[in-house]
């Protein structure tokens, strides 16, 4: 049997949902399984090989985002089985269905896994806000909220990540690093 007709097969089930909403609500679910087991171990690469300044600060920190990860994998697996539906999480499902790019094996720093890894939560974060959208639209309001719920704690963990990388951006912009600050009367304001 392959995996697509897997990610639409549905078990009987009592839950109150009709299987033609609960089918589509697996597809997004087995979606968003794929995603999380590609970020979490996409996370652990950058957990295990991350180099610089920042090592240990930023080894814990991938840690913890693995683990919150892990523990949203099988939220999501087991949500899929509840309605009925066959949860598709091997590693070789993840790789085939994931929406996330393919993370490189070529960076040490900190800074460049800092990078990768926002560069791979926030469509993951963008993903998980358009399936409340689907998941409430197909009357599934426990699922939407298990999204909401995951949605909050990635949009966070994103913040973690840019908060490494802003301070950079920000100097040259709008930052306070080497600007001065103008008195009324500098900025010509009587």
């Amino acid at each position: 049997m392959s995996d697509n007709t897997l990610a639409s097969r549905l078990y009987p089930t009592r839950i109150d949902l009709p299987a033609a909403a609960r089918v589509q609500i697996v597809v997004i679910l087995n979606q968003t399984l794929a995603a999380t087991l590609d970020l979490k171990t996409q996370t652990k690469q950058a957990h295990w090989n991350v180099k610089g300044t920042d090592f240990f600060q930023l080894h814990e920190l991938f840690d913890e985002l693995a683990g919150e990860l892990e523990e949203y994998v099988d939220m999501v697996a087991e949500r899929v089985t509840a309605l009925g539906g066959y949860a598709l999480g091997t590693a070789r499902a993840a790789a085939s269905n994931s929406i996330l790019p393919e993370y490189p094996f070529d960076i040490l720093d900190g800074k460049e896994h800092v990078t990768a890894l926002a560069d791979r939560f926030a469509p993951y974060a963008k993903h998980i806000r358009e399936a409340i959208n689907k998941t409430n639209e197909l009357g599934d309001a426990d699922t939407a909220d298990l999204y909401t719920e995951i949605s909050r704690t990635i949009d966070k963990r994103l913040w973690f990540l840019e908060a490494h990388l802003q301070v950079s951006e920000i100097k040259g912009d709008n930052g306070t690093a080497g600007a001065t600050t103008k008195t009324p009367q500098k900025a010509g304001i009587r």
